[in-house]
């Protein structure tokens, strides 16, 4: 068996299954921005305490820190926002399955920001579109889907939007860094943290207490799949390059449909998954078809962006 895979299956479990911990916590009454703050501390709390065990410091660069701040608006704060409240009107599944679609939006923000990228071929371009005709199709835009409905899945499918600028913009002004993901995981997790400890109390009030399933599920929303799953992809980058750990792109919808539909009792309809497929086909044409070495395995953008 490939070293690499327990791995491989552990990062996709985890970050299938965060679309079903958003709804547990949602159903129990906790406002989204209060599930994307109490996900980035727990997250935040795991960064660091293995950054401390390390023996690493956090730099005190300026300009890092301001491009961290930014880059944990786009990736964490906004979009973990935005999934939360699409999860309060929309399911589980259909979340995940809009997650799917970052890959998309991020080659989109390459093609607009990048200039290596402003020319991808008409293989990615079809990718593109296909991509986007699988939205549709999961959405089920034909027979509507009331205004609930709605504003939820638009603010699952922005949220991806976000997750697509901020890699856009990760490439751009951080890609270059000396320092470990590590690190600049942290640094990231805790600015959307303090960003969301800011703007909780003013949008949603003081938290209150859930029950244990909700504060269970935040805690390992948190800790998991917002801590420890950031160094599980950064292991599977270094011992099966990037090209596998992307694959896992492919993978967490499936989990997210399966888990969403065992454990909450979601229904999932022919559309989502054919559009889901598509989706997916879709991100397999957008891929570049140069493979990244190993050896770029510090680079920020080998991280992925959970839901």
């Amino acid at each position: 068996m490939r070293r690499w895979l327990p791995g491989f299956v552990a990062l996709s479990v985890i970050w299938g299954a965060s679309f079903a911990l958003i709804k547990v916590a949602v159903d129990a009454g906790v406002p989204p921005v209060w599930v994307a703050l109490w996900r980035c501390l727990f997250g935040a709390v795991t960064l660091w305490a293995v950054l401390l065990l390390r023996g690493e410091r956090a730099p005190r660069d300026r300009a890092l820190w301001g491009h961290s701040a930014v880059v944990a608006v786009l990736l964490n704060t906004v979009p973990f926002t935005l999934f939360s409240f699409g999860e309060t009107r929309v399911s589980s599944v259909l979340a995940g399955v809009m997650n799917a679609t970052t890959p998309l939006f991020t080659l989109l923000f390459a093609v607009l920001t990048v200039p290596e990228e402003r020319h991808p071929g008409a293989r990615r371009l079809a990718g593109l579109g296909l991509g986007f005709l699988g939205v549709l199709t999961v959405l089920g835009v034909w027979r509507g889907l009331g205004a609930g409905a709605t504003a939820g899945a638009l603010a699952c499918l922005a949220a991806a939007c976000c997750y697509g600028a901020g890699f856009a913009y990760l490439r751009r002004f951080l890609s270059g860094r000396p320092e470990s993901v590590t690190t600049l995981s942290a640094l990231q997790i805790g600015c959307a943290a303090a960003e969301l400890a800011l703007i909780a109390p003013l949008a949603a009030g003081a938290p209150h207490w859930p029950g244990h399933a909700a504060s269970a599920a935040l805690l390992v929303l948190g800790a998991l799949g917002t801590g420890l799953a950031y160094l599980l992809n950064l292991g599977l980058v270094r011992s099966a390059g990037t090209t596998v750990a992307s694959a896992v792109t492919y993978v967490t919808p499936l989990w997210s449909t399966a888990l969403g539909a065992a454990f909450l009792h979601e229904p999932v309809g022919w559309n989502a998954l054919a559009g889901g497929a598509l989706v997916i086909v879709a991100v397999a044409l957008t891929r570049p078809r140069r493979a990244r070495t190993v050896q770029q395995a510090e680079d920020p953008k080998g991280r992925q962006p959970v839901g």
